[in-house]
């Protein structure tokens, strides 16, 4: 570890443009991680460029400099820094649009707090994967102790986000002892929990049409044999429809997991080009989330993971493998 502070001080110092890059599955720990690093770096005397694949989902816009972010790389940089995210699955509009092979001429650091990773970035200069913290926010304030790196109000601000984001609040069990001695930290240091909350809730009310298609999702949700596990698919037309006013997943896998019995939640995904994804949630007794999507080539944490068929996916057979699957991992947590 001590190496690769060292080495991530060296690339740093002897960049002078940096480009800051998301996976193509924002969330409030990419987006903090991103808006917080342009901080810190931006302190250093670094140019920094902000990059994701797609559009920023409405619910994130309460994090000022949202709207920085762009769908393009820079035509020069010297550094590249990925956050949230280690794996090439989630790096696909890179890919498609052909400027990995720009990315791998350049050095790369990789930020990370998953727990299984298919896929993993192979250009990665050095890459720091702590899947022990609560989220890359949590990871970047400890590096920018270690490195001595200043963090300006702004930039605590966006690694509270950033905890909140992925710990739900500091609900869940990815919100260890030492996460909320760094939460104590930042209010120290004048960052309001409270104002995050009230902009967070803010931008997170829904449109009545949200509304009445989360009754839908609610509606369409079904049960496996044992009760245990809830799947609702949505199709590639609603995807398009709702997705740019909010995520459907989010929407409706708290619901999912209220209900007397379950223990996993599952929001599938189908596109017409025969990709299929999945948002895999589960309570906090019920931790295989990652093992159930490393079964289909994707990861995260324990109650927390995603994957993502690339093509021909049928729906039908994923879910009767989903139930097997997850029926198994449950079983065998038991015993």
């Amino acid at each position: 570890m001590h190496e690769q502070i060292n080495q991530i001080k060296s690339l740093v110092s002897d960049a002078s443009t940096i480009v800051l890059l998301q996976a193509d599955n924002p969330d409030a720990d990419s987006l903090g991680s991103a808006l917080a690093l342009e901080q810190i770096l931006g302190d250093l005397g670094k140019t920094i460029h902000l990059y994701c694949g797609v559009d920023m989902p409405a619910y994130l816009k309460y994090m000022k400099g949202w709207d920085r972010v762009t769908k393009e790389l820079p035509k020069t940089f010297d550094l590249s820094i990925l956050v949230d995210a280690s794996t090439m699955t989630l790096l696909e509009k890179i890919q498609t649009d052909g400027q990995v092979s720009w990315l791998k001429t350049k050095p790369c650091i990789v930020l990370d707090h998953h727990e299984i990773v298919e896929n993993p970035v192979y250009f990665s200069t050095v890459t720091i994967n702590q899947a022990n913290l609560s989220s890359t926010g949590e990871l970047i304030y400890s590096l920018s102790k270690q490195l001595g790196w200043n963090m300006n109000r702004a930039a605590l601000e966006f690694m509270m986000s950033s905890i909140l984001g992925d710990t739900q609040g500091l609900t869940n069990v990815l919100a260890s002892a030492q996460t909320y001695r760094i939460m104590a930290e930042m209010i120290e240091q004048g960052v309001s929990r409270p104002s995050i909350e009230e902009l967070r809730r803010e931008l997170s009310k829904m449109p009545q049409s949200i509304y009445k298609y989360k009754a839908d999702l609610i509606k369409r949700t079904t049960f496996d044999k044992t009760g245990k596990l809830a799947i609702v698919s949505v199709p590639h037309e609603e995807i398009k429809a709702f997705s740019p006013l909010y995520n459907p997943a989010p929407l409706v896998q708290t619901d999912m997991l209220q209900v007397e019995g379950v223990e996993v939640a599952v929001v599938l995904k189908s596109y017409n080009d025969g990709k299929l994804t999945g948002a895999i949630r589960t309570n906090p007794n019920s931790p295989v989330a990652a093992k159930l999507a490393e079964h289909f080539g994707g990861g995260g944490h324990k109650n927390a993971s995603g994957f993502k068929i690339e093509s021909n996916a049928n729906l039908e057979k994923v879910i009767v493998e989903l139930e097997a699957e997850c029926l198994r991992l449950l079983q065998e947590l038991k015993s």
